[in-house]
């Protein structure tokens, strides 16, 4: 897992979005995100900087570039 600002994970996250390399995606009660990657690797973060709100618009915005996010 790892732990990083929202800034920080926006900016690791544009490449995959960019190539299309992101199956889904989901985003747990303690605000995880976890990355499933079409090779079947995944990737577990935690943002340590930013509200519910803004994991929403997160979420949205994965949404939108066509990635399934599930929250649970």
């Amino acid at each position: 897992m790892k732990t990083c600002a929202l800034q920080d994970f926006m900016e690791e996250l544009r490449p995959w979005l960019d190539q299309d390399h992101i199956h889904r995606a989901e985003l747990d009660e303690q605000g995880r995100f976890t990355l499933y990657f079409n090779d079947g690797m995944k990737n577990v973060y935690t943002i340590n900087d930013c509200n519910r709100a803004q994991l929403a618009e997160v979420v949205q915005s994965l949404r939108q570039k066509g990635v399934e996010v599930n929250e649970g």
